[in-house]
């Protein structure tokens, strides 16, 4: 009996954590799809307009939508991945110390 509710726990679990891999990975399609559309349609307003390509590149509204949308993809990813991505889970510093044993280990030896 238990183990039958703790495997539809971790079910429940897994498919909850599959469906936010899902929407982040959807979230960053969209952005850059949405992006290139909207960078494409203020370089083609720029340079129908008058002004010259390294003006248009140069011009911050072609790239202010990456940066603020960019900074919700990272938060939105953070909560996603969390501090994991980084390296730093919980057995990271077990894992360290480890590495440092085995290396001052060999150190030893020679």
């Amino acid at each position: 009996m238990r183990q039958d509710f703790r495997q539809e726990q971790n079910y429940i679990k897994a498919k909850k954590r599959v469906k936010e891999i899902k929407g982040f990975y959807i979230h960053l399609s969209t952005y850059v799809i949405i992006n290139i559309f909207i960078s494409g349609v203020i370089i083609y307003g720029l340079l129908s307009s008058g002004d010259s390509l390294n003006e248009t590149i140069s011009n911050f509204g072609v790239y202010s939508t990456w940066i603020f949308w960019g900074i919700g993809i990272f938060f939105h990813w953070l909560g996603v991945f969390g501090f994991k991505s980084f390296g730093f889970g919980k057995d990271w510093e077990e894992r360290k110390i480890k590495e440092f044993m085995d290396k001052e280990e060999k150190h030893f030896k020679r």
